[in-house]
């Protein structure tokens, strides 16, 4: 193995990841696609710690059984200790990519015993996440990107830019599968790949994506510190009264009502929800309550105030 070439490069990034966030030695699963960056990362991952190779099949396209297998196999010969196939229904909730990753995550979660799971994102798949929460407007926590260490999920491969993946395949022997959703402009993440970043490299000079990296990891640090002190108020059950909210700041201010919200059985929620809700405490004038998403099947979620706190009510859906 060349020791400064591409394996060496993802090793001594999987190595780092593990020293600074896991127990010695112990176990671990990785997410294998088939693809690059998973094929590459159970590669150098396998040799370090006894590895179970996960390999979701979501059967949204033809033969993808026969793929899966594929990856089984490939994992066996990579010297996992283990590799097991999920096949998995994917729902509708939230369009196709948002479907998919929830499935996965759901089997991932079930199949991994206990075992914290290495997911092969990397430096450009944080650049996507960025701009897609520019995009939408989705506030600091969307711009943050994805966490490298939010258990059991691991992403040692955030500093490490997709071409050193396949560049590691390569000189491995590997043959990775090319999964044609990664090509598909439907996607819109694969826009924003094939288009929208190669075009701002253009026109910014290059840097982009390590510059997009860079924005998320000040805002996840900026995040976390305004979480820790939202955490400071407390949790609440049941209403959320409004003299526990006065003269905090704003961001915190936002960050309670998120977190009361998710207690109170909402979820996937949006900037311009909490915002919606917030506005409850800064500006009320006798306006009705606002809907939030809920984790209850055919069941509507409401924030309000009422008697000098915030409540939540549901409303069946008919």
């Amino acid at each position: 193995m060349d020791r400064s070439g591409p394996v060496a490069q993802l090793r001594a990034a999987v190595v780092a990841f593990a020293d600074a966030h896991l127990e010695d030695g112990g176990p671990w699963c990785v997410g294998l696609s088939g693809g690059a960056d998973s094929l590459a990362m159970t590669a150098v991952a396998a040799p370090l710690r006894p590895t179970t190779a996960l390999i979701v099949d979501h059967g949204l396209q033809a033969g993808s059984a026969d793929i899966a297998e594929w990856a089984r196999a490939q994992a066996i010969a990579l010297g996992c200790v283990d590799a097991q196939v999920l096949r998995v229904d994917v729902g509708t909730v939230g369009g196709p990519e948002a479907a998919a990753r929830t499935a996965r995550h759901a089997a991932l979660q079930s199949a991994r015993d206990g075992a914290p799971v290495l997911l092969a994102h990397t430096l450009d798949d944080q650049a996507e996440t960025v701009l897609l929460g520019l995009g939408r407007g989705s506030g600091a926590r969307s711009l943050a990107g994805m966490r490298a260490y939010d258990a059991p999920w691991c992403r040692p491969l955030l500093g490490v830019r997709r071409e050193a993946t396949a560049a590691a395949c390569a000189e491995l022997g590997l043959t990775p599968w090319q999964d044609p959703h990664n090509i598909d402009p439907r996607f819109t993440r694969v826009r924003l790949r094939t288009e929208v970043l190669p075009l701002l490299e253009e026109v910014l000079g290059g840097g982009v994506a390590e510059a997009l990296a860079r924005t998320a990891a000040a805002l996840r640090e900026d995040t976390e510190a305004l979480d820790a002190a939202a955490a400071e108020i407390g949790p609440h059950e049941g209403p959320l009264p409004l003299a526990d909210l006065h003269g905090l700041s704003a961001a915190v201010r936002r960050r309670v009502i998120r977190s009361w919200l998710l207690s109170g059985g909402a979820c996937d929620l949006s900037d311009s929800q909490i915002r919606s809700v917030d506005v409850l405490v800064t500006a009320w004038r006798g306006q009705g309550g606002v809907a939030v998403p809920s984790k209850l099947p055919r069941q509507r979620l409401f924030a309000a105030r009422r008697d000098g706190a915030l409540v939540l009510y549901r409303q069946p859906v008919i």
